[in-house]
């Protein structure tokens, strides 16, 4: 299906107010069987997906700007994934890459590289999920360089497993009750130009005085440079509140790395295959890393995760890390048709067509006073981050008006989560229609002007 089809739903379609009698059935059988480890936004039971429309079990019909966590960027069950994956499925299903070879994944490979935001030459590890690609690039950054510290950022969400988790500083509670965590791990603030940790006018200055905190400050009196393997940073923090760094940031921090022979790591697992706009976010600076770690899009659904990083980076020998269903063939056929239709479809053109739209009729909204919540419209792509504040002055944030704005578009049948502290997250399938899209964002509009004006 091409993203030009033309007769897809624009609104959603109610028919019972959700949760229905089928959907808390299923919460209850949930909350009984499952570890309640995690949040969930609200109760959405979904039945099946096509592209950008949600079915629940009560035959609602939603329209989606979640894209499952920003994993389906080229809409749900999409036929030439899912063409080729039946392909694959007739072939066979697993042969563990770690002890034997397969064509697919080699091809994959040569993909991945060849589109890698880095020149020369590069190599690939296979991983399950974004988690995993960070634990990878951990191990390869260490090991490489005989190095044992990392710098992180505030603020960052990396992932859950144990040397993941030490990365993250996203939320408290994720790391609360692990430790001892994965030892030798610095963070440093992000800079975050509406709320910048040093106070600064402006996003460039911001952006200089992080570098600065870095140099003056954990190379000046934490640990010397010489001993720090590498620095991981998503180029546009997701969970953290879709923050983008000043324009300046991150050239100046990629030239910090090279002057102490620090790995530049990039974690593009939310901000890849043209989520902004770029097949990769660091794209959008000009800048090359040492190391890219993927998941999520990757694949349209299908576990997989991945890290391509420059060949001489990439040498841990033989036996020193594996993964038995990293590479996965059934996955590895669904990511190589991921990519095809991406480039086929130009959905990284598409996805900054729309997401200039969005940015425009947002901001427009705030400059305007129509929906006086909105702090600070930000964003590249589809990948847009609508801060909610309750005083401009003080920037005290919306948290309860955002909860609220987000259980209403539910019920209305419209699919959006939050980020960051009171952020709105906007992040549709890149295949979505510019009808449907901007629907959904007006009615994002509606529910943030009414809860502005309780």
């Amino acid at each position: 299906m091409s993203c030009a089809a033309s007769n897809r739903p624009s609104k959603p379609k109610i028919v019972v107010e959700p949760p229905g009698p089928r959907a808390r059935e299923l919460l209850e059988r949930d909350k009984r069987f499952l570890m309640q480890s995690f949040v969930r936004w609200y109760p959405l039971v979904v039945e099946r997906a096509h592209d950008y429309i949600v079915y629940d079990v009560d035959g609602n019909m939603y329209i989606d700007l979640n894209s499952g966590l920003a994993v389906l960027n080229v809409g749900s069950t999409n036929p030439y994934v899912i063409e080729a994956v039946k392909k694959q499925l007739e072939k066979f299903t697993h042969y563990s890459l770690t002890d034997f070879y397969y064509e697919n994944a080699v091809v994959l490979a040569e993909k991945l590289v060849s589109i890698a935001p880095f020149r020369g030459d590069g190599k690939v590890f296979y991983t399950n999920s974004g988690a995993e690609s960070i634990e990878a690039a951990i191990k390869v950054s260490r090991h490489h360089t005989g190095r044992q510290y990392i710098i992180g950022f505030i603020g960052a969400f990396h992932g859950r497993t144990m040397g993941a988790v030490s990365l993250t500083a996203s939320k408290p509670v994720q790391r609360k009750g692990f430790s001892p965590l994965v030892p030798s791990i610095i963070h440093v603030p992000y800079p975050y130009p509406y709320r910048c940790p040093f106070g600064a006018e402006t996003p460039e200055e911001c952006g200089e005085q992080v570098i600065g905190y870095i140099e003056e400050w954990v190379f000046g009196k934490l640990v010397d440079p010489s001993e720090v393997a590498a620095v991981f940073i998503e180029p546009i923090q997701g969970e953290g509140g879709y923050i983008v760094p000043p324009d300046n940031f991150m050239p100046k921090l990629r030239k910090l790395t090279e002057q102490h022979g620090i790995l530049l790591v990039v974690d593009e697992v939310q901000t890849g295959f043209c989520r902004t706009g770029r097949m990769f976010a660091i794209e959008h600076w000009s800048v090359e890393p040492d190391i890219v770690a993927l998941a999520k899009a990757i694949a349209a659904g299908f576990p997989l995760g991945a890290i391509v990083g420059r060949a001489e980076v990439m040498d841990i020998e033989p036996g020193g890390h594996a993964s038995t269903f990293g590479g996965n063939p059934v996955s590895v056929a669904a990511a190589l048709a991921t990519i095809e239709y991406i480039e086929k479809e130009r959905l990284c053109e598409r996805a900054s067509r729309l997401g200039e739209k969005v940015i425009k009729r947002f901001k427009e909204a705030m400059e305007t006073g129509e929906a006086p919540l909105i702090g600070d419209v930000r964003g590249k792509g589809l990948m847009i981050g609508v801060e909610l504040v309750r005083d401009k002055k003080t920037k005290e944030p919306a948290r309860k008006e955002l909860a609220d704005i987000l259980m209403k578009l539910f019920k209305r049948g419209y699919l959006v989560i939050g980020a960051g502290v009171s952020t709105v997250r906007i992040a549709p399938p890149l295949t979505i229609t510019e009808e449907a899209l901007m629907n959904a964002v007006e009615a994002v509009i509606e529910e943030i002007k009414r809860a502005s004006s309780k």
